[in-house]
């Protein structure tokens, strides 16, 4: 893994096309592996429809990041674990703690089920469609399901369906079992690692859980 130029090791998964220089970013979309491939970029980028930036490198959370043992000091994700199955989730997190220093930070966002509820139940007393808007809006409903062979593949690569819902109780309650501590309720840019800010974006805090830990 090459030095990067504030001497920090500084982690992003799941980045999609948010990469600044300062960050090490990784993304587990095989539209990375394949547009690398002159003969696959060519039949599949416009089923992606995308093209992501060369900084980006392939690496997978689950299956652990080519990244040393102990060596971030700091490491981000936003809106990546609600993609994963449980099982996977807790994968996740345990990859996570291995690769951060005793004391480096893990600041994590992620949709919170406790908001979405609280407001389907407000709904439902105005709204015969909340449950229909619930299922919109947590992504765990599909409106269509795939038919052709671009369907099909954007479906089974997109990635795009939560798996897994938290609220805070229990995501708290996850990141203890894993084994992180003085862990807390963050808010936009409020981190004392500045270096944060070059990869937070404001809406993305929206109706979410977003919570800062150390090792």
């Amino acid at each position: 893994m090459p030095e990067i130029p504030n001497k920090k090791r500084l982690v992003h998964y799941g980045c999609g096309l948010d990469a600044p220089e300062e960050w090490i970013n990784f993304d587990a979309s095989p539209a990375i592996r394949l547009q690398h491939n002159p003969v696959s970029n060519f039949l599949l980028r416009p089923i992606f429809n995308v093209r992501f930036p060369k900084s980006i490198r392939y690496g997978d959370i689950v299956k652990g990041l080519p990244v040393e043992k102990n060596s971030c000091d700091a490491i981000y994700c936003s809106h990546v674990l609600e993609h994963l199955s449980l099982d996977d989730f807790r994968k996740a997190l345990r990859n996570t703690y291995d690769i951060l220093k005793t004391g480096g930070i893990f600041r994590l966002v992620m949709p919170d089920l406790e908001a979405f509820a609280r407001n389907y139940l407000m709904a439902m007393k105005t709204n015969s469609s909340a449950s229909i808007l619930f299922l919109e809006n947590t992504f765990l409903g599909k409106k269509n399901r795939p038919r052709n062979l671009k369907e099909i593949l954007s479906s089974f690569w997109g990635n795009s369906t939560h798996l897994w819902l938290w609220d805070n109780a229990s995501a708290t309650h996850e990141l203890e079992q894993t084994g992180f501590r003085d862990i807390r309720k963050c808010f936009f840019n409020d981190s004392a690692l500045q270096e944060f800010k070059l990869v937070e974006n404001k809406d993305r805090f929206e109706n979410s859980i977003s919570m800062e830990m150390t090792k």
